[in-house]
């Protein structure tokens, strides 16, 4: 049985571990959709057509994407003291948890909007639409639901990787009063609860895709 005490730090590990992953989820948004519309309008044959800044942004969020969470976490250290202040503690796991996640979404949300029926730009330009508001009332709607399901996985992806920041949060519990004092009961606590929680978020996310879809 767990003790009031602990019961008290598990509901408080999921607490952080909510905060992060949110506010890390609500910065790879912001920052991700506009890098994957840029991706997309930029590239050959695109409505805001620069190929080679296009391959530069590419080449970056490419190299973001090919290193390990864990690697990624030391070496944005001196980041996260001058962002954070800190280099423990929730907040200072939101800066490598946000630069992780954000070419990762970027790059799915780049699939959605390619999914885009060309026809569709073109017919918007055929009748004088200005090219930004194609963005905004022609490829973001449309790519809309691909761009959810992938925001969807970012965002389980990111609660795996919020335990390897060992800045508080579930993981650090299932790590610290689990694994190294062998409590048995804690882990699979522990497990318990992120399994409800990404199967939490899941069908959220495929929740909401349908809706759209079905409209």
């Amino acid at each position: 049985m767990l003790s009031p005490q602990m019961t008290d730090r598990l509901w408080q590990a999921l607490l952080d571990t909510v905060l992060m992953v949110g506010i890390s989820a609500g910065i790879a948004v912001l920052a991700g959709i506009p890098l994957a519309v840029f991706l997309v309008t930029s590239g050959p044959g695109g409505i805001f057509p620069a190929p080679r800044l296009n391959r530069i942004v590419g080449m970056v969020v490419n190299g973001f994407r090919a290193v390990p969470f864990i690697v990624l976490l030391v070496a944005l250290i001196p980041l996260t003291r001058l962002i954070a202040g800190t280099t423990i503690g929730i907040w200072a796991a939101i800066v490598p948890l946000s630069v992780s996640a954000t070419p990762f979404f970027a790059r799915i949300a780049e699939v959605s909007l390619r999914e885009v029926d060309p026809g569709l730009v073109e017919a918007a330009q055929s009748i004088g639409c200005r090219r930004w508001h194609i963005i905004r009332h022609v490829l973001l709607p449309q790519a809309l639901p691909g761009i959810i399901g992938g925001f969807t996985i970012t965002v389980v992806s990111m609660i795996g990787a919020s335990a390897m920041a060992g800045a508080g949060g579930l993981g650090d519990v299932a790590i610290r009063y689990g694994y190294q004092r062998f409590d048995t009961v804690v882990m699979l606590v522990v497990v318990v609860i992120l399994i409800a929680l990404v199967s939490a978020v899941q069908i959220s996310g495929d929740l909401a895709v349908r809706r759209l879809r079905a409209r």
